[in-house]
């Protein structure tokens, strides 16, 4: 389901990089080389449905070839 952000993302935390990040030859083929580093953090988000969530947002990103494969990884509290 898609959404929107309301908020900034916040407690940003880094997950995995080098050889942590287990998609790298996917993410350098399909996006191009980069020192990918796979982060997670919380937003509030609206779905397309007008439900309003705190949630816990996890994707990829690398230096010059920014955030990509964003997704909602675990609600952990409605709002709206």
């Amino acid at each position: 389901m898609k959404y929107k952000h309301l908020s900034a993302i916040t407690d940003i935390e880094l997950i995995g990089k080098g050889t942590g990040v287990h998609i790298r030859r996917w993410l350098n083929q399909t996006f191009g080389q980069g020192q990918w580093r796979k982060l997670k953090g919380r937003g509030i988000v609206e779905y397309e449905n007008g439900q309003v969530w705190l949630v816990e947002l996890h994707w990829f990103e690398a230096h010059g070839v920014g955030k990509r494969l964003e997704k909602d990884k675990y609600k952990i509290r409605r709002i709206g």
